[in-house]
């Protein structure tokens, strides 16, 4: 019998981002690998001096709608015809930056790039009779090994393909309720979870208890899964973007700003938390899994 824990709670939703910053792939289960879960930010938009293209910049790629197919990704954007990428599917071995890390990655070939470029040029402000720069999509080469800071890790070696710099991102939906809640006091529209990129949600906490977690005992009918939660994500202006429109509005950022500074990143507005996986690579997340874990105030 399972030790009695401080909470219990469920997974509620899963998400896998396979190109990152473009949308994201709601699942009912996922495989756990020693990156997150599989095919989650494995490839990467650059621009013509190999360096990563986020909605930060180029909101529209909220827009670009990925189907994980057996052998291939599709790709569906407005206006444009939908690309096959194979999975396996691999070019010239080109390098990338992400943030300050240096990596090698796999070019996915000028069909993909000239579909990137055309439907980024598409926004308000690209003249017509400009071309935009060149954009390539690249794929993660998996024989490199890309680390979490171990600071935070407490030492564990957690990899990484494309994510900004941690495996897995867990949010509890009673976090958003709180925030919309602020926001239709203020006068706003709800928003969607999906702005938040999270790859795991959790139903049945209290409001922002994820960021107070210890390891998550994930039942699985077989072995535990262990995940632990180990930095906040700190927050960049990318969910002020509405993934259906690829409008852009501050008021999301601005009502987090109002409450959610948070010391231990040097007061940074922070939402979920980034999370590693110490025991069950291999094994599959499943909604309505239980999830159970004492507190840490440390």
């Amino acid at each position: 019998m399972s030790p009695a824990r401080d909470v219990s709670a469920k997974i509620s939703r899963l998400f896998v981002h396979p190109v990152k910053s473009c949308a994201g792939v709601e699942v009912r289960e996922a495989l756990l690998t020693d990156t997150g879960l599989e095919l989650d930010r494995a490839w990467m938009v650059v621009d013509a001096q190999g360096v990563f293209v986020t909605q930060r910049g180029q909101p529209r790629m909220a827009l670009v709608r990925p189907q994980i197919k057996p052998h291939e990704l599709v790709l569906s954007a407005p206006g444009m015809r939908d690309l096959h990428i194979a999975r396996g599917g691999v070019n010239k071995t080109i390098s990338v930056k992400l943030w300050d890390d240096e990596v090698p990655a796999f070019d996915m070939g000028d069909k993909a790039a000239l579909w990137f470029t055309d439907f980024l040029a598409m926004s308000a402000e690209a003249s017509p009779a400009s071309r935009p720069h060149p954009y390539r999509l690249a794929r993660f080469d998996p024989a490199h090994r890309r680390a979490s800071n171990p600071e935070w890790t407490g030492g564990v070696q957690a990899l990484n393909l494309f994510s900004d710099g941690y495996p897995l991102l867990v949010l509890g939906d009673a976090s958003l309720a709180e925030l919309n809640q602020r926001l239709v006091a203020a006068g706003h529209a709800s928003v969607g979870i999906e702005r938040f990129r999270p790859n795991i949600v959790l139903s049945g906490l209290h409001a922002h208890d994820e960021d107070r977690l210890d390891v998550m005992h994930v039942a699985t009918g077989a072995d535990e899964i262990l995940l632990k939660p180990v930095k906040p994500s700190p927050r960049c202006p990318i969910p002020n973007v509405d993934p259906q429109t690829a409008t852009i509005s501050p008021e999301v950022g601005d009502t987090l700003q109002s409450y959610r500074q948070d010391a231990r990143v040097e007061g940074a507005v922070t939402f979920g938390m980034n999370t590693i996986a110490l025991q069950g690579v291999g094994a599959t997340l499943q909604v309505g899994q239980t999830v159970t874990a004492d507190f840490d105030f440390g």
